[in-house]
């Protein structure tokens, strides 16, 4: 399947008025710390609002929801993998995406031939401690090598800035959180993303 080369995080789906106008076309729902009431309502919004812009939404963990609700991607980390029921997902037909660190959670991922791998952090991040060190464009291009046609997704202290020698490295992919969330002005830093990443659809 085709993806776009930027993808957004968001904490909340109060974001996507603000984003999908502008073009947005894949963001991936991540909510911590919410009760079930306020996760099905804040699945169905960014529902909404995807359908309405055509755009891709990825739902992150929730993968009982996911199905309850009719979506049709979700992503999991290492740890969720442990718990998720992969047979339910996919006879649901969600597409999967799996977060990947080192050789052997890549080796898990691809066994279960997901939609995209996704590898991090490339570069020091602020959002959350890692166990592992930055991964950097070398192994994103090593990565790339060992997925073959799965897309790749990189993430972790990406910028526009940094993004085109990570494109260049082998990403399909490029997943931001906090450089669009945290900046002064959101929407205009999007746009950059946006601007970045149709040039790189021209280039494919």
């Amino acid at each position: 399947m085709m993806l776009n080369p930027f993808y957004q995080i968001v904490d909340d789906a109060k974001w996507l008025p603000r984003f999908l106008p502008q073009g947005l076309k894949l963001v991936q729902l991540r909510i911590k710390d919410a009760s079930e009431d306020q996760l099905r309502e804040q699945i169905n919004y960014a529902q909404e609002q995807c359908h309405e812009y055509g755009a891709q939404l990825v739902v992150n963990d929730y993968w009982e929801l996911a199905i309850e609700l009719g979506c049709d991607f979700i992503h999991l980390g290492q740890e969720d993998l442990d718990d998720a029921d992969i047979g339910a997902i996919r006879g649901a037909g969600l597409k999967l995406g799996i977060s990947t660190h080192d050789e052997g959670e890549l080796e898990r991922a691809l066994d279960l031939e997901p939609e995209y791998v996704a590898l991090g952090p490339v570069y020091p991040t602020i959002l959350k401690k890692m166990h592992w060190a930055p991964q950097g464009a070398e192994n994103v291009s090593r990565w790339k090598e060992m997925v073959g046609d799965t897309p790749l997704v990189a993430i972790g202290g990406l910028s526009v800035e940094r993004a085109p020698d990570i494109y260049a490295a082998g990403a399909d992919i490029i997943c931001v959180v906090t450089d669009v969330l945290y900046n002064d002005s959101p929407e205009e830093r999007l746009q950059e993303w946006l601007e970045l990443s149709t040039t790189q659809l021209e280039i494919d």
